[in-house]
């Protein structure tokens, strides 16, 4: 049953509810983009939407909390729920429908016996910070490509490794729809656009500068080679108590395996830290010289 303001999305908390709007859509013949997010909509989420406006007929936007893909000790329980502001944003953006499913609608059985595994790559960078992060990812977008059947979903180009996991997935299951990468979306400054920055006090944000400086120092030295890449951007970081740096890296974006010492042509720079309790993500593409 849906729920909500009639002259905003139709807002449906369960599988079969959305199935059925869906269905309706499709006798229109209206074709369906889906946006997954897990709430606390920003700027950034809303560009995805307005993509996704471009891309079809009909927009759906998922608001779920994904258990799967947090580890023991991260912010599961902290992570900001706000459906009612999100849904506000949604109205303003026109979007459809609306899916907020419940944990126990999503997974009923609690513990789940059949997942999707991420490979090598999901082990790297993000994955080896987070066990089993991407597992849970794939997993649940992968459900979430089921019970939705959109023609074409949409990501932001910050969460650079799942961007590349899900596209991998959709080409490995022969998935039916197209999957659309929407840039990063900065604040003026430069910091990129993430849930988690409600978190960081004034210090904190000050200090989170550092993620975004070391990409533009990363490609300012592009053409000097690997090395110099890496040492530029980590020179960003400098002795700055408040941030502890987890990984720097550069990736080939055809494998995302480190590129080797001596390659040119198109990379991608990856970076992480915690800022206090933080953790916060960045990546830029560059052209090594």
């Amino acid at each position: 049953m849906a729920t909500g303001r009639r002259t905003g999305p139709e807002v449906h908390v369960t599988i079969t509810g959305i199935r059925d709007a869906i269905a309706t859509l499709r006798r229109a013949d209206r074709t369906v983009a889906l946006v997954p997010t897990m709430g606390a909509l920003h700027d950034g989420h809303l560009a995805l939407v307005r993509r996704a406006r471009e891309l079809a007929d009909a927009v759906v936007v998922s608001i779920f909390v994904n258990p799967l893909q947090f580890g023991a000790g991260e912010d599961l329980d902290r992570y900001p729920r706000t459906l009612d502001a999100d849904v506000a944003a949604l109205e303003r953006e026109a979007v459809d429908l609306v899916f907020a499913p419940s944990v126990d609608e999503m997974y009923p059985a609690g513990a789940v016996e059949t997942s999707l595994a991420a490979g090598h790559v999901g082990t790297l960078y993000e994955g080896a910070s987070r066990p089993g992060h991407f597992d849970g990812m794939l997993t649940v977008v992968a459900k979430l490509f089921h019970i939705v059947q959109p023609d074409t979903a949409v990501f932001g180009q910050k969460d650079a490794q799942q961007v590349f996991l899900v596209r991998r997935m959709v080409a490995d299951l022969n998935a039916p729809l197209a999957v659309e990468v929407v840039p990063t979306v900065r604040e003026p400054d430069g910091l990129a656009l993430s849930s988690r920055n409600r978190y960081l006090d004034a210090d904190g944000r000050r200090a989170a500068l550092a993620l975004s400086e070391s990409l533009a120092a990363a490609e300012a030295a592009a053409g000097e080679g690997l090395d110099e890449v890496l040492a530029e951007a980590a020179a960003a970081f400098g002795d700055h108590e408040a941030i502890e740096l987890d990984y720097l890296v550069v990736v080939d974006p055809a494998t995302f395996l480190p590129v080797d010492e001596g390659a040119t042509g198109k990379a991608t720079v990856l970076v992480a830290a915690r800022v206090g309790g933080t953790r916060l993500i960045d990546n830029a593409g560059i052209v090594l010289g």
